[in-house]
């Protein structure tokens, strides 16, 4: 407590000094301390201000004012209509018999601290003070960039952020759904990452000033499963078309066999097209040495996956039958409900 003490007198000795000298007062005159009778000093509520706006810093005269100043940590500001400062965003707004307003453009950080309003009349000096307190906008000022991972590995993501006053930070994945993630800090942790773990992730960082808002794409990859293969007939002399879908990151490479000998895209009439997780073998005029069996294989660099389809002969009889047999059913069906009417 008597170092708090000492360091509240220092400060008022010097504002009384730099009062003093400011209006070169006479020895004699008193310029009186806190609880004489001759003396007023009030304290202000404190300003808050928004880093980057103005603030207005105002004290009453009274009558019988002989001279006036506003003062920073000792420093004059403004004595009377006389700029002491010579920073170019602190100005004069009001100067008369009852008000002193000056004013801080573009407030940052190094304007915080107290101000003095100190006015000096005939019969005694007064010191109006007030803290001006600077709240800056959260900013991430570290945010871990995109990550790409193999699918059972431990990720760690960072956000850090500043901000007054000081913001807290938040983890949610954004995509493919929103979901929010159980982290209250900077730091989100995610052990043997799975791929649905994968997608966006956003930080933000709120202070009751602002919010910011920075996201990071976490890639997971994983070797290729593949679909069942299904089994195709088909007439001879017909199109046929083998379908191999496989699901894999990154995207997988497809590879087409019959028994152990590997099939190239227009090789003997036969197509290979690839489009994304899907790749299809395409026989445009199905021969009798094209019936078998036929292997799909889908790689990359994580690992490789397979699987067997069967290209079987469709008798055309069998197919003409079977349409036959559909179009019966379609005139049954229709004729019961002539019968109903």
């Amino acid at each position: 407590m008597r170092v708090s003490g000492y360091f509240t007198a220092s400060w008022k000795s010097l504002t009384v000094m730099s009062f003093r000298l400011l209006f070169l007062l006479p020895a004699g005159l008193p310029v009186h301390s806190q609880g004489d009778s001759q003396s007023d000093n009030k304290v202000m509520d404190n300003i808050t201000v928004r880093q980057g706006d103005t603030v207005s810093l105002s004290c009453g005269q009274g009558d019988l004012v002989t001279h006036s100043a506003w003062l920073n940590r000792s420093s004059i500001m403004y004595a009377g209509e006389d700029k002491w400062s010579v920073d170019s965003r602190v100005s004069l707004v009001t100067l008369n018999q009852d008000e002193f307003t000056i004013k801080i453009e573009n407030v940052d950080m190094t304007d915080e601290g107290q101000y003095v309003c100190a006015v000096q009349t005939r019969s005694k000096a007064t010191t109006t003070s007030v803290h001006v307190i600077v709240q800056v906008p959260p900013k991430i000022t570290s945010l871990s960039k995109d990550l790409v991972v193999n699918e059972g590995s431990n990720v760690s993501l960072i956000c850090a952020a500043s901000g007054k006053p000081d913001p807290s930070v938040s983890w949610k994945i954004i995509s493919p759904s929103a979901q929010s993630l159980p982290s209250e800090d900077e730091y989100l942790e995610i052990q043997s990452v799975s791929r649905q773990r994968a997608g966006t992730y956003e930080c933000t960082a709120i202070n009751d000033v602002a919010t910011d808002i920075q996201t990071v794409e976490l890639t997971v990859n994983y070797a290729p499963s593949v679909s069942e293969g299904k089994d195709v007939g088909v007439t001879l002399g017909q199109q046929g078309v083998l379908q191999c879908e496989a699901d894999a990151v990154p995207s997988a490479d497809f590879e087409w066999y019959r028994d152990d000998r590997r099939i190239f895209n227009s090789f003997d009439g036969i197509e290979i097209e690839d489009s994304g997780a899907l790749s299809k073998l395409t026989f445009f005029n199905v021969s009798e040495g094209d019936y078998g069996n036929y292997t799909c294989v889908a790689m990359n660099k994580l690992g490789s996956a397979n699987t067997s389809i069967v290209l079987f002969v469709q008798d055309g009889n069998s197919a003409a039958r079977a349409a036959l047999t559909s179009t019966c059913l379609l005139v049954l069906v229709a004729l019961q409900l002539l019968l109903k009417f």
